[in-house]
């Protein structure tokens, strides 16, 4: 499906703030930023994974669309989002991990991608460790230069893409979710103080 908007600016000029979409921000001053640029409905619980995965120590960014609508309403493609707040926050951070969803494939792994290859291979062999599936993201592998989980000082991030059935048991079930944040966490603190 082909996204109504390739840009921010044409999205707002057409929506409002707080009816049909929100933006929430919580600039921690850390030098990692989790981010969901796609939540609310257009890829449901990315947002609610995402700021689990911040707590309290990781800066936090979510888009999310706030009305039912076809995928491609609110949807603007990694590496032509360009909302204000998201550039500004993730062009000041060192690294960024994006939470995105996809649709069931038959598999619970979670696809890893993006240009920060040894922050990746870390949350994957944390993921693994703690049980959960992960494979290499050779669809959607997140490379693009200004995918927004690229657009970092160091010019590197990781993209997760989760499928639809992994998403809601993380919804549904608090330890399991605690479970999976934690090894992300786990990761990041690790690659940021190696």
């Amino acid at each position: 499906m082909t996204d109504r908007y390739t840009e921010f600016k044409a999205l707002a000029a057409n929506n409002e703030l707080g009816a049909d979409y929100d933006i929430r921000v919580k600039d921690r001053g850390s030098p990692v930023v989790i981010l969901a640029p796609h939540g609310g409905t257009i890829e449901p619980e990315t947002a609610k994974i995402a700021e689990e995965i911040a707590g309290t120590t990781f800066s936090f960014y979510a888009f999310e669309a706030l009305k039912e609508g076809e995928f491609g309403d609110f949807h603007i493609t990694s590496h032509l989002f360009d909302e204000p707040k998201a550039l500004d926050l993730v062009g000041r951070s060192s690294a960024a991990v994006a939470i995105h969803g996809r649709k069931d494939d038959g598999s619970d792994a979670v696809w890893l991608g993006g240009r920060a290859t040894g922050l990746r291979d870390a949350i994957g062999a944390s993921l693994r460790e703690a049980g959960f599936g992960v494979e290499p993201n050779t669809t959607l592998p997140g490379v693009h230069e200004t995918n927004i989980c690229n657009r970092t000082r160091s010019g590197e991030g990781v993209q997760l893409e989760l499928p639809r059935t992994l998403r809601r048991r993380l919804a549904e079930e608090k330890d399991l979710l605690e479970q999976f944040c934690s090894a992300i966490r786990t990761a990041i603190l690790a690659k940021l103080n190696g």
